[in-house]
């Protein structure tokens, strides 16, 4: 009888596919359709998260300007 451990290797790759595949259908069943994440929906929060760190960014801008506009120029002191 032999000891040898079985290795990652040793599996084929017909029994990782159908590993994957029940990994797979045990996401969805778990978390549903709807909250699976798939690239498309990693990219448009991508997109979002830049387009809120754009605005923010503006927003920032905006009132350096209006504060620099405000600011009295005699010298403090």
């Amino acid at each position: 009888m032999s000891t040898e451990s079985i290795d990652l290797t040793t599996i084929s790759r017909t029994v990782a596919s159908l590993a994957v595949g029940v990994v797979h259908t045990l996401e969805r069943a778990v978390v549903g359709e709807a909250q699976m994440r798939t690239a498309r929906g990693n990219a448009w929060e991508a997109v979002c998260a830049d387009r809120a760190r754009a605005d923010q960014r503006a927003e920032l801008d905006r009132i350096v300007a209006e504060l620099t506009a405000n600011r009295d120029p005699r010298p403090m002191g």
